[in-house]
């Protein structure tokens, strides 16, 4: 799985790479540009090099590689290569955050690598200019094949660009506050005053927290802010501010959508609990948004597509939900330990009745019960351990377990000197 906190590498992170056939269909297809941006004209110039390259070709040549049989003249490919990469190297500044450009950088990585191009060496010629549809013998633009993918559908396009489903992360705040990390690290915060969770190019999430008590060193979230930045033909930008007592099921401007533009729908709000849950749906980039008010607090729960977590710069570094809590902002044992109106005893109670799974989710849940000294708090975990079953999309990472020292492993991390050790009592009554 891609590190949201490293730079995205070179070779696409996808798996095997896309076949020529459907890289250049797709982006000859894909409406997905920014008005700035000039990667249309770039996949449109590609195409246009390409076009005797691949007449005549079947598809089963083109999947095989094109470097036998006579199918495809890689010398002319890898020309058409090169010119694809220079052009979107001259767009680059101007496309920063478009989903389209990023994917035909990753696609021309991979078909160099795949048809043995070097970086170096000459180009394809200019495209000649378009010819007038209303000449003899020019049939209709766009006679025949598949209907253009929805720029506004991130899954869609996706999954027809590489040929599977994407890849997903998952992050959530919750209680006093604990966070859960892309990584599946799990800190609990101070993280007094507003931080943010998110920060990059589609999207900025910020949770401001306060003291639960006067003079407690644990805070919980009081307010959130989600901005989902302006795409294109998708979304006008749209802000989210949530309070305490004050979960609005419409954005700051009164709408519940992303506005008039075509991919408007793209981004939604729903409930199904007015004044405690709400959901943000975002399919243009491919995210789930979840917050909820329980006791007291803000819980915030997230499923986002990886190419959308990876897309910030060095300057947006600081996001709790890339790198977790700052260590001088995470929680000594000793400050976990802390007592309150609430025995320990019963704490454990309380948690086990809903988390019976003694895993990082109850000892959050008991830590809350503890702070706050309310049972109500035990709701913050449970419900935070039902998004993570809806969000991961790998479920055996759902229960994270901690050791005597207070790090928080996986579970088959957590498991594997258990049974090392169960296996060596074995050997010695044998």
């Amino acid at each position: 799985m891609g590190d949201p906190g490293q730079p995205p590498s070179p070779r696409s992170p996808y798996g095997s790479p896309p076949t020529l056939s459907t890289l250049t269909l797709l982006l000859l297809l894909c409406g997905h540009a920014h008005s700035q941006c000039k990667i249309l004209r770039c996949n449109a110039e590609y195409v246009s090099s390409t076009l005797s390259l691949r007449s005549g070709v079947s598809p089963g040549v083109l999947r095989g590689g094109g470097g036998r049989g006579g199918g495809v003249d890689s010398s002319g490919l890898c020309r058409a290569l090169r010119s694809y990469a220079l052009c979107t190297r001259r767009t680059a500044r101007t496309c920063r955050g478009d989903l389209a450009f990023h994917s035909a950088v990753h696609g021309i990585e991979d078909l160099m690598i795949q048809h043995n191009c070097s970086r170096q060496g000459p180009t394809a010629p200019p495209p000649p200019p378009p010819r007038d549809p209303a000449l003899p013998g020019f049939g209709p633009a766009h006679s025949s094949g598949p209907p253009a993918p929805d720029p506004c559908d991130y899954e869609g396009r996706f999954s027809r660009l590489h040929g599977r489903s994407p890849g997903f992360l998952h992050c959530a705040s919750f209680g006093d506050p604990h966070v859960r990390s892309f990584h599946h690290h799990f800190h609990t915060c101070r993280v007094q005053g507003a931080w943010p969770l998110l920060d990059n190019d589609f999207l900025f999430v910020q949770a401001t927290s306060s003291p639960v008590a006067s003079g407690s060193n644990a805070t919980t979230t009081r307010k959130l802010t989600i901005i989902f930045k302006n795409m294109q033909e998708c979304i006008d930008q749209k802000v989210y501010q949530a309070e305490v007592d004050n979960l609005p099921t419409a954005f700051e401007d009164g709408s519940i959508n992303g506005g008039d533009r075509p991919g408007g729908s793209s981004l939604s709000i729903q409930t199904t609990d007015p004044g405690s849950h709400v959901q943000i749906q975002a399919a243009y980039i491919g995210t789930t948004i979840i917050i909820r008010q329980t006791a007291g607090q803000l819980s915030f729960s997230i499923k986002v597509a990886e190419e959308v977590a990876r897309a910030f710069s060095a300057e947006q570094d600081l996001q709790l939900c890339v790198g977790g809590c700052p260590p001088s902002q995470q929680l000594s044992q000793s400050e976990r330990n802390r007592r309150g109106a609430i025995t320990i005893d019963t704490a454990r109670q309380l948690c086990k009745e809903g988390l019976p799974v003694e895993d990082a989710y109850f000892h959050s849940c008991v830590f809350d019960v503890l702070i706050s000294g309310d049972p109500n708090f035990t709701a913050a975990a449970q419900t935070a351990l039902e998004d993570a079953r809806a969000f991961l999309p790998d479920l055996e990472k759902l229960h994270l377990f901690p050791s005597d020292a207070g790090v928080l492993l996986s579970s088959a991390t957590f498991l594997a000197p258990l049974l090392s050790g169960l296996f060596v009592l074995w050997l010695c009554i044998q």
